[in-house]
């Protein structure tokens, strides 16, 4: 579909998201305008590329340089995104950028709340983002933020070796509410380790699959599923099956609007962690 050419940019590290537009975004690690990366846009169909944004656009990189991570869209329709380098304090940056090509840089990592953020970002269900950083920190060992859509970070932890160090990768959100992921070194065996953080973030449901016409098969994930009573699309009752505490299978039943997924469970009454659209 495109080969990059240097003035478009340069070694794509991520992937790429499939924004509300139909468009896909990506980041490149290098290259664009002033060879610090960009920010691109590309057509699923006719394979045709436009860069948003080069890195690096004034001296000092104030809106920071090298986004080796990918791009998130958020639910007010603007992707999110961070870079390894560059911003104000020279240690990474978190970005927002319309789908346009406006960028704005929100957060400029300065060590002490974390540096160089190698990994993305997820929107969890209380609409903040989270990530994080592989070096700064209480420890020099990296951290976990949160951080809101407007831009106020919140260290929420400082690895500190005993419990791993430098994180590189994306974090997920479980269906119970926690977060998990991984660190690269570090740990009590020193190869890096697993973790869970939980900011007390209630559970949810979570589809397999994000759209579908009345009729369509649904897979429900989630957690303590068993006994549930209820599964409705957007007010409007469904048949379904519990297969497992963690697995409902239903389909889109008639009469059906876009809309959230509600499960009731003997526990409490679970809702979808995005809207599930309903097609024609």
């Amino acid at each position: 579909m495109h080969s990059f050419a240097n003035t478009d940019g340069i070694q794509p590290q991520a992937g790429l998201v499939q924004a509300s537009n139909g468009n896909l975004y990506g980041t490149t690690q290098g290259g664009g305008t002033n060879n610090e990366g960009t920010v691109f846009k590309i057509t699923p169909g006719g394979g045709t590329l436009t860069s948003l944004h080069s890195f690096c656009s004034q001296t000092g990189c104030p809106d920071g340089s090298s986004p080796y991570a990918g791009l998130v869209q958020a639910t007010d329709g603007n992707l999110y995104g961070t870079t390894v380098l560059g911003g104000a304090g020279g240690e990474g940056t978190i970005f927002k950028v319309t789908p346009s090509g406006t960028l704005t840089t929100l957060l400029s990592f300065a060590g002490t709340d974390g540096a160089q953020p190698f990994a993305g970002l997820i929107q969890a269900t209380d609409g903040n983002l989270y990530g994080t950083t592989k070096f700064g920190g209480a420890n020099n060992d990296g951290t976990i933020f949160k951080i809101t859509l407007s831009g106020t970070l919140t260290t929420l932890h400082s690895f500190d070796a005993t419990d791993g160090s430098d994180p590189y990768a994306t974090l997920v959100q479980d269906t119970n509410g926690s977060f998990y992921g991984t660190t690269l070194t570090n740990g009590s065996n020193t190869y890096g380790t697993v973790f869970r953080l939980s900011v007390g973030l209630h559970p949810f449901v979570e589809t397999q699959t994000t759209s579908g016409k009345v009729g369509a098969a649904v897979t429900i994930l989630g957690t303590k599923l068993t006994g549930a009573t209820s599964v409705t699309f957007n007010g409007t009752a469904a048949v379904f099956k519990v297969v497992s505490n963690s697995l409902i299978t239903t389909t889109v039943p008639q009469g059906a609007t876009t809309g959230f997924i509600s499960v009731t469970t003997p526990q409490r009454k679970l809702e979808s962690n995005r809207k599930f659209v309903v097609t024609r």
